[in-house]
C-alpha cells in the first residue's frame, strides 16, 4: 500500500513539474513603453523578429531625434507589435508581445 502511495506522489510531481514547463516554455510577454510619444518607423520591430533582453521595440520622435519608447524585458520572439508609425503613446501602454523561451 505504501509502495502505491510513493508511485502516485511521484507521477503527480512529474505531471505537475512537465506541465508548469510547457505553460512557462510559450509564454507571452506584453511590451509596454516607458516614455510617451509619437512612434517613429526607424527602429520599430516587426512580428517574428527575433529579440534579446534589452533590444530596442519601438522608438519615438524627440526634438533631438528618435530615442528608445520601449526595449525587450526577455529574451524572445515578437509575436505582435501594437502600435504603428506615427501613433502617439504614453507611458505603459503595450506596444509589442513577445513569445519568450524561442
Amino acid at each position: 500500500m505504501l509502495h502505491r502511495k510513493s508511485i502516485a506522489v511521484l507521477v503527480i510531481g512529474f505531471v505537475l513539474i512537465v506541465g508548469s514547463l510547457l505553460v512557462t516554455a510559450n509564454s507571452v510577454v506584453e511590451q509596454k513603453a516607458s516614455l510617451a510619444g509619437t512612434i517613429t518607423s526607424n527602429g520599430l520591430v516587426k512580428p517574428g523578429d527575433t529579440v534579446r533582453e534589452g533590444d530596442v521595440l519601438v522608438k519615438i520622435d524627440t526634438i533631438t531625434g528618435a530615442i528608445p519608447a520601449s526595449r525587450a524585458t526577455a529574451n524572445g520572439v515578437v509575436k505582435a507589435v501594437l502600435v504603428s508609425p506615427g501613433v502617439s503613446v504614453a507611458v505603459g501602454d503595450v506596444v509589442a508581445r513577445i513569445e519568450i523561451g524561442k
